[in-house]
């Protein structure tokens, strides 16, 4: 491959790195998992570029590349390995006066998210990503209406497993 091509996905990987780290977190439950799913990403984001036409932004590209890499590894491990739960290996300062509302609000919601199916995690990730429901629609293969009627079942989901 050419230095320039390589050069323009390092620099476009950097800027939207934190794509992927969200896609991690979504379908992993420790830092191990997180990096290597981060690193098998990657891996299918460099093998893709030069097939990226530039038809979508490369935000979107790379939902659509990161989420099928993490859901065709999840279902496989789904199978075999059995994960650690995020909170073990994570570790918090806390100060004297920490409020911890929102962690704990994002810990539940993370809980309830992991209960949804790979497909129904992909949507309710790129829904708070506050992502158009075209563009949800477009990463996800599936039609703008298929995607607004699977969310509003998601949000029902999720309700109920919030607030059983």
């Amino acid at each position: 491959m050419n230095i320039e091509l390589e050069n323009n996905f390092v620099e476009l990987l950097e800027k939207h790195q934190n794509i992927v780290h969200k896609v991690c977190r979504l379908y992993t439950n420790n830092q191990d998992a997180h990096n290597d799913l981060f690193q098998e990403i990657t891996i299918q984001l460099w093998k893709a570029y030069p097939k990226f036409r530039g038809d979508a932004k490369f935000s979107t590209w790379m939902y659509r590349v990161g989420l099928n890499t993490a859901i065709t590894l999840y279902r496989k491990s789904k199978r075999t390995i059995k994960t650690q739960e995020f909170e073990r290996v994570s570790f918090k300062i806390k100060a004297v006066e920490y409020d911890d509302t929102e962690e704990q609000q994002l810990k539940l919601l993370y809980q309830a998210v992991h209960q949804l199916n790979d497909i129904e995690k992909a949507l309710v990730f790129l829904y708070l990503e506050d992502k158009k429901y075209n563009e949800i629609s477009e990463t996800l293969g599936i039609s703008e209406v298929n995607a607004r009627v699977k969310m509003n079942r998601v949000k029902k989901k999720l309700k109920t497993i919030l607030n059983p």
